[in-house]
């Protein structure tokens, strides 16, 4: 009996009482650029640390100016809003399911006055993102464990890799073309060869593998894969550094 009333505590304090509280806590800021980010603590899935690497990536392989970047699974967008702010996009889009991450991102766009560059949508995976959204390049720190044992921390977890392959199955239909996806995951678990019989389902190879180590690993490591539509052309800048 001591046992399940405790446990129900237990239950009720991780499904009610944290998720109240952090509604309360003011949203904290972070700086790229000319751009105020703003966000609450428990929206970073890593985007404000290893998530900048984005910027060395595209740096090392002389990527150009996009005329439209996406940041699947944005959170408040700090990888998306930090590659506006350096430079490496015209105009922004981004995308999330989870409220408290739309609010976030909407407050920076509303309060760097960025309307005119920069659309948020709240969105289960890509559902409902408007049909005539087109993007050059997708990037994205996207959970990194289809582990049970994190399935109470939805910056982390996909059960099943569900989210990649619903994103792998519908993402072709958004991308301009010779657009580039570039995704930031983890060998601690997966490797890029996770998500090849995924992107090869919906019509999509391989083009980039940088810092993987081709098996899982005890501890972070972070890696890019990046996939394009089979039968396009590499741009240049996917094949250098």
């Amino acid at each position: 009996m001591f046992a399940s009333l405790s446990q129900s505590i237990i239950d009720m304090e991780r499904d009610w009482l944290k998720p109240f509280r952090r509604r309360l806590r003011p949203h904290s800021r972070v700086r790229y650029g000319d751009i105020d980010v703003y966000y609450k603590r428990f929206l970073d899935g890593g985007g404000t640390g290893f998530g900048q690497d984005f910027l060395r990536l595209f740096r090392s392989r002389r990527m150009p100016t996009q005329a439209r970047l996406f940041e699947w699974c944005a959170g408040p967008g700090f990888i998306g809003f930090s590659l506006l702010a350096h430079g490496f996009c015209e105009t922004l889009c981004l995308a999330d399911v989870n409220p408290p991450a739309v609010r976030a991102a909407r407050m920076t766009v509303r309060r760097n006055r960025l309307a005119d560059r920069v659309a948020v949508y709240r969105s289960d995976n890509l559902a409902d993102i408007p049909p005539t959204e087109r993007w050059n390049v997708i990037v994205s720190n996207p959970p990194h464990f289809d582990e049970a044992v994190f399935k109470h921390h939805i910056t982390h977890y996909d059960r099943d890799w569900h989210l990649h392959r619903d994103f792998f199955r519908d993402a072709p239909r958004f991308l301009a073309p010779d657009g580039v996806i570039v995704l930031q995951e983890n060998n601690q678990g997966a490797t890029a060869e996770t998500f090849r019989p995924m992107a090869e389902a919906a019509g999509l190879r391989i083009v980039l593998v940088e810092n993987c180590r081709g098996v899982l690993t005890p501890q972070p490591n972070y890696f890019y894969v990046g996939f394009m539509r089979a039968g396009n052309a590499a741009p240049a800048w996917v094949g250098t550094g």
